[in-house]
């Protein structure tokens, strides 16, 4: 609008107008950055902010003010799903309806008017409607924009698979084939990481320029060597490094809760915007060196060969929520008979009433293999319902021995347990205390294991890890499958905010580590017993050979 005021015309200004109207606190300082970022950024650029800095907010206000500049741009708005397409819709149009400055921008009776689309009054007659509002997963192909906005795309429930995260991958591309070839076209993508190889990070394979905005201030040295200088200038500070970035807002002490709620990888990756999570080097488990293979009940092959093959790797049938170049891999080769388990135990991690789980693994060992044919968890603590499925379990599996940490309730637990075992299934129950960091104490007992490829998984377990985690809430799906805990877990002290799976997989690992090395210590023995014996033998047969006709004049031949 030729009209507008020059101070208009400064998102900056209106960003404060639309605050006001909302009856919001004035637009912090960062707040300010991004709108500035989004007005005056390249064509193609990246905002990372922290969960809570009010991305998507801005985002409405910023596509509302492209049109009061200019009436006749075409906005495409992306979002992860319909609904929140619609949301981003409604709050728009309630911008548009409510402030008075923006009165002539409502769409006319003869104008589209939908949550999926709709024009704005001074808009000319066109194809494409001023503002349309989709999800990833909507049909693209057909529009047509001068600015796209792709406005929190990645989330848990659409990159928790590497088969997910590809298809999301491949779903942005078409934006290339949206876009207008004006001068003035643009493509923004804003949004918090959701996983490690997360499609922020792919974007500056793609020449997209990025700024990001970290929950709290870094060091120059940091910014350099860990964000490659892509974070914003007022977000970094030698003298303050670890406070607050918007202090209005979040106090250290709030920062502090989050970081213990979410666990230091998760707090990293979506307060701290942090990419060096990608490296790998960090996640000593490597799902990788598990072989993933059907497991009958009863019996396995003698040996197995693992190779790390594209043959032998599993397809998107089994969930995959390990990092990129993560597969499964079925054995290359099975040798010798199928024979009896040694044995089977049911280990067992018990948790109270809150968040954490109570958690199973069942692990059968044959020749130095280790089977998992059943894990997983649910809430409750001891609860009724909890117990019967754990007394089922065992049945199920046949297991010989059942192991419980007995760090929860000093003993408790298995008292509880044992009066439904003794109804159905009669069976030897055993504690463990641990008295060592739990991460340590995982790594270092799953490590040597995995390594050796001696770990057997079966894919019914993998499956039904994932489709049991789909019962919590989007953000907390992925915390609590095994097979995310297993890859993402570090040596640090609170390195995850749920391990429970992972830890009863660790107990029953390690009840046959320990039983496998007391059977060696035994076997040493026992041959060097026969050793003795038989080198006493050909003592007793030399000897009797030289001396014919004498009887043995000794008693210790």
């Amino acid at each position: 609008m030729s009209d507008l005021p020059k101070q208009l015309q400064d998102f900056r200004n209106f960003l404060w107008m639309t605050w006001n109207h909302l009856s919001l606190p004035a637009p912090t300082p960062i707040q300010y950055e991004i709108a500035e970022w989004m007005q005056h950024g390249p064509r193609r650029g990246v905002i990372q902010g922290f969960r809570g800095v009010g991305k998507s907010w801005i985002c409405s206000a910023f596509v509302v003010h492209q049109l009061l500049l200019d009436p006749q741009k075409n906005i495409l708005v992306v979002s992860a799903s319909k609904n929140r397409a619609d949301d981003f819709s409604t709050f728009t149009l309630r911008i548009i309806h409510e402030m008075e400055i923006l009165g002539h921008l409502k769409p006319t009776d003869k104008q589209r008017f939908s949550k999926i689309s709709f024009d704005v009054g001074p808009a000319q007659a066109s194809h494409a409607p001023s503002v349309k509002s989709l999800g990833i997963t909507s049909q693209l192909t057909g529009s047509r924009a001068d600015i796209i906005v792709a406005d929190d795309v990645e989330v848990p429930n659409n990159s928790a698979t590497q088969s997910m995260r590809d298809k999301l991958s491949e779903q942005v591309k078409e934006f290339e084939a949206i876009l207008k070839p004006n001068d003035g076209s643009r493509i923004l993508f804003l949004g918090t990481p959701q996983c490690e190889d997360s499609i922020y990070n792919k974007m500056l394979e793609r020449d997209y320029e990025t700024r990001i905005w970290p929950a709290k201030k870094i060091g120059v040295e940091k910014s350099e060597k860990i964000y490659q200088g892509n974070i914003a200038a007022s977000c970094i500070d030698d003298d303050f490094i670890g406070s607050p970035t918007e202090p209005t807002r979040f106090s250290e002490i709030d920062l502090a809760e989050r970081e213990a709620s979410y666990g230091k990888s998760g707090f990293a990756m979506q307060f701290m915007l942090d990419p060096k999570l990608s490296d790998l080097d960090r996640y000593p488990l490597k799902i990788n060196d598990l072989i993933v293979m059907d497991i009958d009940d009863t019996t396995a092959p003698e040996k197995l060969v693992w190779a790390q093959s594209p043959e032998n790797a599993w397809d998107a049938t089994v969930p995959n929520v390990g990092f990129t170049g993560d597969r499964f891999f079925r054995p290359m080769k099975v040798i010798g008979d199928n024979i009896p388990f040694t044995g089977s135990v049911l280990a067992i991690d018990p948790s109270g009433r809150g968040k954490d789980e109570t958690s199973w693994a069942v692990v059968k060992m044959l020749n130095g293999y280790l089977y998992v044919t059943d894990a997983g968890g649910m809430q409750g603590g001891y609860d009724d319902t909890v117990l019967k499925v754990l007394t089922m379990k065992a049945k199920m599996n046949n297991v010989n021995v059942i192991v419980v940490e007995s760090n929860f309730g000093d003993g408790m637990f298995v008292e509880i347990l044992k009066p439904y075992l003794s109804k159905i299934y009669p069976v030897t129950v055993e504690e463990v205390r641990h008295n060592i960091q739990k991460e340590k104490r995982i790594v270092d007992t799953l490590e040597p294991v995995m390594n050796q490829h001696k770990l057997v998984i079966d894919p019914k377990v993998i499956r039904n890890d994932y489709d049991t985690a789909q019962k919590y809430p989007i953000e907390s799906q992925l915390k609590y499958q095994l097979m995310f805990q297993m890859s993402r877990l570090t040596r640090e002290k609170g390195a995850l905010t749920h391990d429970d799976r992972l830890d009863a997989l660790s107990m029953g690992v390690a009840y046959w580590v320990e039983q496998m090395a007391q059977d060696a210590d035994i076997k040493i023995s026992e041959r060097k017993e026969e050793d003795i014996q038989r080198q006493l033998q050909k003592f007793k047969d030399s000897y009797y050979k030289i001396n014919t006709n004498q009887a043995p004049s000794t008693t210790w031949i």
